[in-house]
């Protein structure tokens, strides 16, 4: 029986989500981020998914490890990036709104502490329906996301 019980507990363990965090219908997704020095800015990247029915939109975002953090957009047009602040970043009703390289980004200006790989970057966001979800960004070492554990094996039987 207690064997039984172990191994129901590591294959619920095995197929939650790592790296989600949810409030109401909002849920934001691998959040991760890139190593950065103490004094500089660093950078915050995930998904956000919205499953109700209404759109939202995120406004702010807060962390007690930056001075502040500003929402961006950036774009290719011919053959320059350019990089606009944003003061709202729609969340579409049933639908997925990316920050990534290249697209929608946080910045975390003026660093209180360094970012090292495995290090966690906290923050809360906050929505347009009042929603505020309290997130950890994933420092990683590479050039996304950290990888998610995979389960074990067996763990399933």
């Amino acid at each position: 029986m207690k064997r039984a019980l172990i191994a129901a507990a590591v294959t619920v363990l095995a197929a939650a989500p790592l790296s989600a965090f949810s409030a109401g219908t909002l849920e934001v997704l691998q959040p991760w981020s890139r190593p950065a020095v103490a004094g500089t800015t660093g950078v915050g990247y995930m998904v956000l998914a919205n499953h109700g029915r209404s759109p939202d939109a995120l406004e702010k975002v807060e962390s007690p490890i930056a001075a502040r953090v500003e929402m961006h957009s950036s774009a290719m047009a011919g053959g320059i990036m350019t990089m606009e602040k944003q003061d709202k970043v729609a969340v579409p009703a049933g639908g997925r709104t990316t920050f990534g390289p290249g697209a929608y980004h946080l910045m975390l200006i003026g660093l209180t502490k360094t970012l090292n790989p495995g290090d966690r970057a906290p923050a809360t966001l906050t929505f347009a329906s009042g929603a505020r979800l309290k997130v950890a960004f994933v420092v990683s070492a590479g050039m996304g996301p950290p990888p998610v554990a995979a389960p074990t094996p067996g763990a399933n039987r």
